[in-house]
């Protein structure tokens, strides 16, 4: 763990030094502080090392197996699910056979799209880096590496999101999907996404998900049942319990936030709903995920969205309650990851390249 909080360090003192040694810009339609390149260089650097050189977390053991005994081809690729990933590796056992390759890939591309996205449309950046690393998003990039990797893909075309390109959008969902699967939910999430925040669709969705919940038994076998024999249909076996609710509360707590601020948001960002959706529909998720573990995999493609939310509801604040707020956001995030990460599931850290 030495290694992660010391990441936790590093990456929040250079995010936070970025916005002190700032570069004005107008690159984005909302008053932006345009953070200092060479510091968020270093914070990527950081998170790649950190990610790229393990060799533990979740299911890395599985991919290094996999990378090191299956024959990638391009017969395998198009046998077999997520044929992106397969050619992926088919590419990088030409260059080496080390798993270790892959893992350092995987982990450029996953966190060098989520950074550019931060960089263009987080508020105070150095929030959303930490957020990303102290709620367990970072710990997740490196187990769920296919999922994560395609949610870094179709994060990155936030941009066509918000500028309501879908032809461009449809493009980056389908070659995210070619790593995951599931990645194809983002698409008719698009349309519902592309309004405005609060509605009375808010608060019906608020509630089919609690009725979800209630009614789980019943909704589970209807679910796993259409799903069959994909390769999603075997989770109908998954007992491993559901997420802890503190989970939904860390999730719920910059919604409830931007919904009593939710003038002000769209007044200093008025494509914020867009944002604001994404985030509700993870919490959906994640309250259904209560009732079964492999629910939150879902949202995954919806907890980057709360970051850049996240970024944003300290400015919904009075500005004498300000510091008040951003100091109590760092301890109450560190304090969730020590339980977490350290309390719940005693995470360790090991790589043969990053030792202390």
């Amino acid at each position: 763990m030495t290694v992660l909080w010391a990441t936790i360090l590093i990456v929040f003192i250079f995010a936070f030094l970025s916005r002190y040694i700032p570069v004005n810009s107008a690159a984005v339609d909302f008053s932006y502080v345009k953070p200092n390149n060479f510091m968020i260089f270093i914070v990527l650097i950081c998170l790649v090392l950190v990610s790229g050189l393990r060799n533990t977390i979740g299911d890395t053991y599985f991919y290094m197996h996999a990378y090191e005994t299956i024959d990638f081809t391009w017969k395998y690729a198009l046998e077999n699910k997520d044929p992106g990933f397969s050619v992926l590796q088919m590419y990088l056992k030409n260059v080496s056979h080390d798993p270790q390759l892959l893992l350092i890939i995987t982990a450029m591309f996953t966190n060098l799209l989520i950074v550019i996205t931060l960089y263009k449309y987080s508020r105070m950046i150095e929030i959303s880096f930490y957020v990303f690393i102290t709620s367990g998003m970072f710990i997740v990039s490196m187990n769920g590496v296919r999922q994560f990797l395609a949610a870094s893909i179709i994060f990155w075309a936030t941009k066509y999101l918000l500028g309501g390109q879908f032809k461009h959008y449809l493009i980056v969902v389908l070659i995210a999907s070619t790593f995951h699967e599931s990645a194809l939910i983002l698409l008719p999430i698009y349309f519902i996404v592309r309004r405005e925040a609060w509605t009375k669709v808010t608060f019906l969705l608020l509630t089919l998900a609690i009725l979800i919940v209630m009614s789980f038994d019943q909704f589970s076998r209807i679910l796993f049942s259409t799903l069959g024999d994909s390769q999603y249909g075997h989770y109908s076996n998954f007992e491993e319990g559901g997420a802890n609710v503190i989970r939904v509360l860390v999730d719920a707590v910059p919604i409830v936030i931007a919904y009593l601020g939710r003038h002000k948001l769209k007044e200093m960002w008025p494509k914020s709903d867009i944002i604001v959706n994404m985030s509700i529909i993870g919490l959906l998720f994640t309250i259904i995920a209560t009732q079964n573990w492999i629910f939150a995999r879902f949202n995954i493609y919806f907890s980057l969205y709360n970051i850049i939310l996240i970024s944003w509801i300290i400015y919904l604040f009075k500005e004498n309650n300000r510091k008040f707020v951003y100091f109590s956001l760092l301890v109450c995030y560190f304090a969730y990851f020590y339980y977490e990460q350290v309390i719940s599931i005693n995470l360790f850290y090991g790589s043969d390249f990053i030792k202390f």
